[in-house]
Parts: structure tokens; sequence; C-alpha cells
């Protein structure tokens, strides 16, 4: 799917060495088609890392996508240059009153910190509840999909003492949902992270659907009104070598790092990562896009509603 970006966006570069299909302003501007919207609403510090790792992963089918980048206005981030931001990125209030046909809420570094202490929590419920009127589909990933499970429905999370760190084998609990076409009866996904979801806190709200687990890393997917929402505790995003940069990032400040599991050739973070995931990765947000984005919104995007 070429994704509508300006040709400015430092991802943009990076994408065309990999050979991810790009266009420009100008050239979308000359096909005559409704591109589906799409928002990123991005909380991640590096944001230029996981623009990139996104834009990777929805640029792989047939159609046309206006996307749009945002902010919350409540966190300044100190990781991303403010230029950066003020050129590429929108306030929740410049975006308020539109309407997207998927919308990817991504995680954030507040793992262990409670919900009602970020500082932009406030600000994240609201869009939160925005979105179940104004976007067909949401993907919430990572910290998101904690966060948003809590906020919708009450589950809690729940803080562990070690860090969920590495790629592991998952299984499809319901091979007949369209999320799952073309997969495997098996699938790796990246996690890194350092809380959870019990089973039964899950099982016990109605409406929620468990379809995924690994039985090393734990619940993978859940989803709910019917595809509406999706929530996601691994990374599928993850660039080959996002979990290497986290590790030796941590082993840099002294914080003793354990190696990331079933990542590196032979487990040696000398020989470098073994990407079995890309496929898998490919597949989820392609059939995403198409099945609970594409095939369900209205022609009219003003015609989503609740």
């Amino acid at each position: 799917m070429p994704v509508r970006v300006p040709v400015s966006l430092p991802a943009v570069e990076q994408l065309k060495e990999e050979n991810i299909f790009i266009i420009d302003e100008q050239r979308a501007s000359s096909q005559d088609i409704r591109p589906l919207r799409i928002g990123i609403l991005n909380l991640m510090p590096l944001k230029i890392m996981t623009e990139t790792d996104l834009l990777r992963l929805i640029s792989n089918t047939p159609l046309q996508i206006e996307l749009d980048l945002i902010d919350t206005a409540s966190h300044v981030s100190r990781n991303t240059p403010r230029e950066h931001i003020e050129e590429f990125y929108k306030t929740f209030d410049e975006i308020r009153g539109q309407n997207y046909d998927g919308f990817i809420i991504t995680g954030a570094p507040v793992e262990k910190v409670r919900f009602e202490d970020v500082d932009y929590w406030e600000e994240l419920c609201e869009i939160f509840d925005w979105a179940r009127t104004h976007v067909t589909s949401t993907l919430y990933i990572c910290w998101a999909a904690f966060a948003g499970l809590y906020h919708h429905y009450g589950v809690p999370k729940h803080v562990i003492s070690h860090k969920i760190s590495g790629v592991f084998r998952h299984k499809v609990k319901d091979r007949h949902n369209p999320i799952f076409r073309g997969f495997d009866d098996e699938f790796y996904v990246p996690h890194s992270r350092f809380s959870e979801w019990h089973r039964s806190e899950v099982e016990s709200v109605p409406g929620l659907t468990i379809l995924s687990e690994s039985p090393e890393s734990g619940i993978y997917m859940v989803m709910a009104r019917g595809g509406r929402e999706f929530f996601i505790t691994g990374h599928s995003e993850y660039s080959a070598g996002t979990l290497d940069f986290e590790y030796r990032r941590d082993l840099e400040k002294g914080l003793s790092p354990a190696i990331p599991i079933h990542y590196y050739v032979a487990d040696d973070p000398d020989k470098g990562p073994l990407v079995r995931w890309r496929s898998h990765a490919n597949l989820l947000f392609s059939n995403w896009l198409n099945y609970f984005v594409y095939q369900m919104t209205p022609y009219d995007i003003r015609d989503i509603h609740q």
C-alpha cells in the first residue's frame, strides 16, 4: 500500500533503500481514488524509529494511505527534535473533528507507572473515547494495549519483576478470524515489556476475545467490538535491530539486562539477530488494513460512528 507522506519525512529515504513503496504528496494528489486515512498516535520517545517501523508495514498492500502523525499536547518529548515534531506531527486538538479509517496507538516507556500517574493520561483517555466514534478500527500496541484494555474494560495490568524480552512462538486460537488469513499454525513475535494480563481477568469480561498467546510470553492479541479494537502486547513492527538496540542501550546504562530470548543466532549477541517474524508482521498489518479497515469502513468517512 503506497503511503502518502511528506517527501522530507526522515523515514522516506530509509524505506526507499529497503524497497518499500512510498509516494510523495504531489504524485498522490494526481490519483483519482479515496485513500484510506490512517492516524498514528506515537507515544514512543524515539519517534523517528517508530515511524519508520510502522510505515514499513502499512506500505505493503495495493491501496493508497493518507497518514497523519499525532503527538500528545500534554507531554513534551525530549528524545525527538522539536523541529521534527512541529513539522510532521499534529495535536489531538487539530484532528479531533476528523474521522479515520484506521488508527494506531503505540507503546510508551511508562510500564511501571500507574496509569493515572502518567502525565498525559487524561488526554489519552479522551483520545481512547474519541476513537470509538471517529475510527473504524483501532490497533493498540504494547503499553497502549494495556492502557486501552484498562480504560475501556477495567482489565488491570500486572507489572512483573523480569522483562519479557525476545522473540516468542505464538499459536493461532481462532483460525477463521480474518486477521490470521495466510498465517502458519505458529508464528513469531518480538516482545519487550514488564507487564502482563491474567487470563482469568480477560476472559471474565464479556466482549473480549483472546485470539493468540504464547506459552512463554502469555497473551498476545485480544479483540473487541468485532474487530473495531485490537489490543496487542508484542511488537510485530520491530525492525531486525530494535531488540539489539534496546539490549545494548540497557547494558550501557548498567542495568544488567538479560539477553533477549530466541533472538540472537545461538543466543549470542555477537552473532546478530535471527529474523523470523517479518513475514507474519506484514500479514498482520495487511490483514488488519484490508479486512478490518478497508472492507469495513464506509465510503463517506463521516459516516463512521460507534
